[in-house]
């Protein structure tokens, strides 16, 4: 069974960078792909960032040029640079992957943008 644990979230003043990391237990060579989902009250789940070896990295229209996806097969990691934050990003950020038609998810990893 994977496991994905996610790190790196927490209280952030608008304008700060946050990391989030996304360790899995096994190797990632056959996660496509993997991304960042975020859930913020009321809302439903969308997905922020996504990275794939073919299709390479996507991003919602909101984050483009604030946040960055990448994984390091090495450590079977993937991660999320978040600079600039702002107040709308607050919410709890899931990582997921897919790996042969199965989908796997974190539990999940508060970020609270906020002064």
């Amino acid at each position: 069974q994977v496991q994905l644990v996610e790190s790196g979230g927490g209280l952030v003043q608008p304008g700060g960078s946050l990391r989030l990391s996304c360790a899995a237990s096994g190797s990632i060579t056959d996660f496509n792909p993997m991304g960042w989902y975020r859930q913020a009250p009321g809302k439903q789940r969308e997905l922020v960032a996504s990275i794939h070896d073919a299709i390479g990295t996507r991003y919602v229209d909101s984050v483009k040029g604030r946040f960055t996806i990448s994984r390091d097969y090495r450590k079977n990691s993937v991660y999320l640079q978040m600079n600039s934050l702002k107040f709308e990003d607050t919410a709890v950020y899931y990582c997921h992957a897919s790996q042969f038609g199965n989908d796997y998810w974190g539990q999940g990893t508060q970020v609270t943008v906020s002064l």
